[in-house]
């Protein structure tokens, strides 16, 4: 099992920037890919961002490519989403996920969600 953990999230006007924060315990000696969806009031959960183990991939939803990066750092078992230049559209609780590779990553482990919200 695994276990995650997000943080980070808060109010924040439009142009501004947060940087999230997923840290994962429990059975983290396996390689897991990891992930970013969120989800909008009335509206389906969406994905955001993944990257692998290793970090040498990548890949954005269109909607945030150019503003949102996604990182890790293995050692410290956490996986960061740096978002910037938000926008109203970005207010949504964010979720962390993981799995064994970026293919499974929505039939992995979730966290229980960070809510960020961007005035305008």
């Amino acid at each position: 099992q695994v276990q995650l953990v997000e943080s980070g999230g808060g109010l924040v006007q439009a142009g501004g920037s947060l940087r999230l924060s997923c840290a994962a315990s429990g059975r983290t000696s396996s390689n897991y890919a990891m992930g970013w969806f969120r989800q909008a009031p009335g509206k389906e959960r969406e994905f955001v961002a993944v990257i692998s183990w290793s970090g040498g991939h990548t890949d954005y939803a269109d909607s945030v490519k150019g503003r949102f990066t996604i990182s890790r750092d293995n050692a410290k078992n956490t996986v960061y989403l740096q978002m910037n230049s938000l926008k109203p559209e970005d207010t949504a609780v964010y979720y962390c996920a993981a799995s064994g590779s970026i293919a499974t990553i929505t039939g992995g482990y979730w966290g229980q969600g960070t809510l960020v919200t961007v005035s305008s």
